[in-house]
């Protein structure tokens, strides 16, 4: 039996672990039947269900923080989302409508098969540990090197959350280990370098998904162009991204006078003295099956194992990208490349591998035990997408934004945009999706208050910021799951060992909104 499976088996063998997980279902049901006994039907209006509509997300999130246990929590929320929205049936209303999706196919198929297949291959050929060695050689010489190692890999792999988890968790995670970098360390670099990374330098598909949502809220956004060259103009300003980046930076370098948050600074002092990558008693999101090497003893592994594979990713995908960012066009086919490139690099470390030598039988057993290695994920993931098809059903960000919105003052308006932003991506998993709900009201909003195109353009930054450092810290969003698997770590080992130094960043990122309203506005 995997560690994943064996370590989710003896929490709930755990007598109090039952109990808490119980008493938080058994609470969260009877409080909202009794409710909705009394009531008929929860009262909906402006799309929403009032207080009702944050408790599915806030549920799953506290019992995963309180328990400990991801997989149980994210399900109780959903049946308090089936509960409030009168679609008792999850599975036909929720479970179905969101693993059925192409979007949640092609990661199942791209991101964690073709991931989890090609680390599984790694496994019998050593591609990864022999890359390991050599940039140990070149380049890592300590827990420090390795650590920038992991920075500059996070800022190469800048494409998006999804994507850039994947890319950078699997070339650096054997270089780390080896060089005794806790997991929580390198889930936060990766995660921290990700979706932050994808914001600020903007050849990927980001200016175009933003642009696309801005259209017609003013009437300087009529065409894409407009609104994506608007998206250029305020880089400089993403100040989240910016702090998140810089002291990921000062992170990897050691150069932190003291590290916020005493679980990193326990996880470092750990790893150092030799004592494991991973806490006592974690569940690390990667299994057995994509940490052990099986090389077989006739095979001699060698450079090509791991340079073919990821020399085939950024061939296909990633130099596109960049390419077709620089002339503007072929958004959707640039897209469509990265499944390609995933798929053609596990096909290629199939075909390098049996060109060498192994055997057929030997190269499918090591694809098919990196894909089983990643099927808690996987579980983790359909629950997770499910849940944000709850929190749209019951209408959790429009009501976040119905309730603060009548209370922001104007000249803390991007500051406040951003910790609205914060809040509902932290509370939905998702920074795409917080954009598509407050964009169409923000910008209006804040030339409303100050007809000034520097004010706007704050304001703009601070909703893109807000959103991804929400996304960034949320337990249930894709991000961060893939951020814990990619990397072999708990996952909420990494969410809780990750927030204070992104809430430093956060914090930061306010201030800095608000010195620029209060001097430049």
């Amino acid at each position: 039996m995997s560690n994943d499976f064996a370590g989710t088996k003896k929490k709930w063998q755990n007598p109090e672990t039952r109990r808490r997980i119980g008493v938080g279902a058994v609470l969260a049901l009877v409080v909202a039947g009794v409710y909705a006994g009394l009531n008929s039907v929860f009262p909906e209006q402006n799309g929403h269900y009032g207080f009702w509509s944050i408790m599915p997300p806030l549920v799953a999130i506290v019992l995963a923080f309180y328990t400990r246990e991801v997989v149980s929590s994210l399900f109780i929320g959903i049946c308090l989302g089936g509960v409030i929205s009168g679609q008792l049936n999850i599975v036909q209303g929720f479970l179905i409508p969101s693993v059925g999706t192409e979007s949640f196919a092609l990661i199942i198929i791209v991101y964690l098969w073709a991931l989890g297949g090609l680390i599984g291959i790694w496994t019998r050929t050593g591609g990864a540990e022999k890359f390991a060695t050599w940039a140990s050689k070149k380049m890592v010489r300590g827990p420090q090197t390795a650590k920038f190692f992991t920075w500059m890999m996070g800022l190469i792999f800048h494409q998006g959350g999804t994507i850039s988890t994947v890319l950078t968790g699997a070339t650096v995670r054997p270089i780390a280990d080896k060089h005794r970098v806790s997991h929580e360390e390198l889930a936060y670099m990766v995660d921290s370098t990700a979706s932050p990374a994808a914001t600020l330098i903007p050849f990927n598909v980001w200016p175009f998904y933003v642009g696309g949502l801005i259209i017609g809220t003013l009437p300087m956004f009529e065409t894409t162009q407009e609104s994506i060259a608007f998206f250029f103009t305020a880089l400089p300003y993403n100040f989240y991204a910016i702090f998140a980046i810089l002291l990921t930076l000062l992170f990897a370098w050691d150069k932190f006078p003291y590290i916020p948050g005493k679980k990193m600074r326990l996880a470092i002092k750990r790893a150092r003295a030799g004592h494991g990558l991973d806490r006592e008693g974690a569940t690390p999101m990667a299994a057995d099956e994509l940490t052990q090497s099986k090389i077989p003893k006739s095979y001699q592994p060698g450079l090509i194992d791991f340079f073919g594979p990821i020399g085939t990713l950024l061939g296909v995908a990633i130099i596109p990208y960049v390419v077709t960012r620089f002339f503007m066009n072929m958004g959707e086919n640039a897209i469509l490349l990265i499944a390609e490139a995933f798929i053609l690099a596990v096909l290629v470390g199939f075909g390098i591998a049996l060109a060498k030598g192994m055997k057929l039988q030997e190269v499918i057993d090591g694809f098919i035990d990196g894909c089983k290695g990643v099927t808690i994920g996987a579980v983790i993931l359909a629950l997770a997408v499910s849940l944000k098809e709850v929190a749209d059903a019951v209408g959790t960000a429009p009501y976040v934004v119905d309730l603060v919105g009548d209370v922001i003052p104007p000249f803390l308006l991007p500051g406040l945009l951003m910790i609205l932003c914060m809040l509902i991506a932290f509370s939905t998993g998702t920074s795409w999706g917080t954009y598509a709900v407050v964009f169409p009201v923000a910008i209006p909003l804040a030339w409303a208050v100050i007809p000034d195109p520097f004010f706007l353009t704050l304001c703009f930054s601070a909703v893109i910021g807000g959103s991804v450092f929400g996304d960034q810290c949320s337990p249930i969003s894709d991000t961060t799951i893939l951020s814990s698997l990619a990397t072999g770590c708990d996952l909420m080992d990494h969410v809780q060992t990750q927030f204070p130094l992104a809430i430093l960043a956060g914090t930061m990122a306010v201030i800095a909104y608000a010195g620029m309203v209060i001097f430049f506005v």
